[in-house]
């Protein structure tokens, strides 16, 4: 009763990023969104099972991260609702106000991002135009 609309979305930041991927593919949410979520790339025997919308961010300067992780998982996802998403001057942990590697730029990007495609997934399909 607390779904409005019986739809579930999943976001998760680097651990998290990889439970919101994790979600998408045993649980069977709606739409996920990972924020450089770690080991993604080492759990991509479960990329077919994702059927719902996905939007990963990363670092272009990930120090836990590396590129050929990312370009693993754009390449698994092609073709798909999937968006992977680069920010190039940005550090892991880019989004997180706390951390010295926070780049306001690339956090206030991704969340327009972020805010955009959950909105088109679980409730623009819905509104009446």
């Amino acid at each position: 009763p607390e779904v409005d609309n019986g739809k579930v979305g999943a976001i998760g930041y680097c651990m998290g990023g990889r439970m919101a991927y994790l979600a998408a593919a045993e649980a069977g949410v709606d739409v996920a969104v990972a924020y450089y979520g770690g080991g993604i790339h080492q759990q991509l025997a479960r990329a077919a099972n994702v059927a719902c919308p996905i939007q990963f961010h990363y670092a272009g300067h990930d120090e836990h991260i590396p590129p050929a992780a990312v370009d693993a998982v754009r390449a698994a996802f092609a073709g798909r609702a999937a968006e992977v998403l680069t920010y190039g001057q940005a550090h892991h942990g880019f989004n997180c106000w706390a951390r010295g590697s926070y780049d306001p730029a690339s956090s206030a990007l991704a969340h327009g991002r972020s805010l955009s495609f959950l909105a088109q997934a679980l409730w623009e399909a819905e509104t009446p135009t």
